[in-house]
């Protein structure tokens, strides 16, 4: 039987990634040998690995497919195959940044001011040629943890670190200088496992589940009677992926509207559509919008 070998992120991905699958449709579950997660398709075997290394397995084809950030990818310079975005703001699933920041106090005003100067990162590869890119020479050494800190110890002039808002950032008496990049988990695949024609087919049925389930989060369905005197009113306030489903009831005055909307949205408009005339409105949630 063919076997797809998939990545599942250790870390800060982890919980994100087995959530983010079992709304697209695959129960994942660790068990006691969590590096090796059971999963209820038969066709796939799992590893877990963390999301620094996520792209070096993958590229050398110990894995088909994985599921890491596009940090780690530009990191390890890997050459794979990017089939999708996973963009998932519920929980860590989401963008981060990579950020330059320096002491509060710092008379470090510019990238420019930090030539000849140390800076700290874990990301190493991807520093060494942002900074090579601008023709600043520097310093630049692996942190192993505690980034933050290595500024106020004095270990460290500048470092590269990861955030989502700033606040940590901030909270550690550092400013920001400069934004270097935007990362985002994304589905890697295998060059040569992409080419395959069994394999391809299965890496694009969980790329398109995943973004269902995606969308899904973002979206909810509502349900309601209207008179027909005023459904006018109310298909004005709906928006809608194409258009409301509408459909007569038994009772000839009265149609029952269906549709999708963004869920940002919705405490907002179940007041004007009931309002507008909507009657017995339900919300329900949706498990994959494709």
């Amino acid at each position: 039987m063919n076997k797809l070998r998939l990545g599942i992120p250790k870390g800060s991905l982890q919980n994100a990634t087995i959530e983010l699958f079992a709304h697209a449709g695959w129960k994942i579950k660790l068990g006691d040998r969590s590096y090796f997660p059971t999963i209820d398709d038969e066709e796939i075997e799992c590893s877990m690995c963390r999301a620094q290394e996520m792209s070096r397995y993958v590229e050398n084809g110990t894995l088909d497919v994985g599921i890491t950030g596009k940090d780690w990818i530009l990191e390890n310079d890997s050459q794979v195959v990017v089939i999708a975005d996973l963009i998932y703001s519920k929980t860590s699933m989401h963008p981060t940044k990579w950020c330059l920041a320096v002491a509060g106090d710092s008379t470090i005003k510019d990238v420019k001011d930090l030539e000849g100067k140390k800076v700290a990162t874990e990301l190493v590869n991807f520093t060494k040629k942002y900074f090579a890119s601008q023709g600043i020479n520097v310093i630049v050494e692996f942190s192993w943890g505690a980034t933050e800190a290595k500024i106020v110890s004095g270990l460290a002039d500048a470092i590269v670190e990861v955030t989502e808002t700033g606040t940590t950032l901030k909270t550690h008496g550092l400013k920001i200088l400069k934004e270097l990049m935007v990362s985002n988990p994304q589905l890697i695949a295998h060059p040569k496992s992409w080419e395959d024609p069994w394999k391809r087919e299965k890496i694009e049925q969980i790329a398109l589940l995943l973004k269902g389930a995606l969308q899904g989060y973002h979206m909810v369905g509502l349900k309601m009677n209207v008179l027909k005197q005023k459904l006018g009113a109310v298909i004005k306030l709906l928006p809608s992926l194409n258009a409301p489903t509408i459909s007569s009831l038994h009772n000839q005055e009265w149609c029952a509207v269906e549709t999708v909307v963004n869920n940002k949205t919705v405490r907002d408009l179940i007041p004007k559509l009931k309002k507008a005339g909507a009657e017995g409105i339900i919300e329900y949630p949706l498990h994959k919008v494709i």
